[in-house]
């Protein structure tokens, strides 16, 4: 593997790991976990990361399929997913950051839901999965895009692991910050993924 190899890899990962907005996930999962034990909150954050992980993976394998099975074009889907992503993003820079609550409200594990579907794995970031899973050429590409996924599922496990000394550091206010800045860069991602799915319309 290349330098520009590795470049490309680790762009991938980052902008996967943004896509999935993770420091509000974290404050949500702080929020959810506060009176949990040491030993049951590590568990907790396991099982999200897991299901995270595993919902990713079943949104890119079948990307292509549910495409042809719905007879949708990919440039009219980005267009469409680069819409949802920018109001995602948007309610991001505009609110506070901070996830409410009182969405950890109500019985049973909440590790699937709501906190991997559909806070973390979104509308927004369902659609640039399957955007990714129908415009894979070759197994390489596969193969990387799948690495690069179960390394963000790893990463999002380690930052939900380490949740209450990060929370400790970066305290709300930075948690609010980082959460800003990730609905700019979602913002700016989906302004590109509406225009590609124009150009490729036009030239189509």
């Amino acid at each position: 593997m290349n330098a520009g190899s590795i470049g490309n890899f680790v762009g991938l990962v980052i902008r996967l790991f943004v896509l999935l907005s993770p420091f509000c996930t974290l404050s949500l999962f702080l929020s959810c976990s506060g009176d949990m034990e040491e030993g049951e909150q590590r568990g907790f954050a396991t099982r999200i990361s897991l299901a995270i992980w595993i919902i990713c993976i079943l949104f890119y394998l079948f990307g292509q399929a549910i495409f042809g099975f719905l007879g949708i074009t990919l440039n009219a889907f980005r267009i469409g997913a680069g819409v949802v992503l920018f109001l995602n993003g948007l309610d991001l820079v505009r609110g506070s950051g901070i996830p409410r609550a009182k969405m950890c409200a109500g019985g049973g594990d909440m590790a699937v839901v709501p906190m991997a579907i559909p806070y973390t794995v979104g509308p927004a970031t369902i659609g640039v999965l399957l955007l990714m899973g129908a415009n894979v050429h070759g197994m390489t590409q596969r193969f990387t895009e799948l690495v690069a996924i179960t390394v963000v599922g790893f990463l999002v496990w380690l930052l939900l692991i380490f949740a209450r000394r990060l929370e400790l550091v970066l305290k709300e206010k930075g948690l609010s910050i980082l959460g800003k800045l990730t609905g700019m860069y979602l913002v700016a991602l989906a302004s590109q993924i509406v225009f590609e799915g124009i150009r490729g319309l036009m030239n189509g």
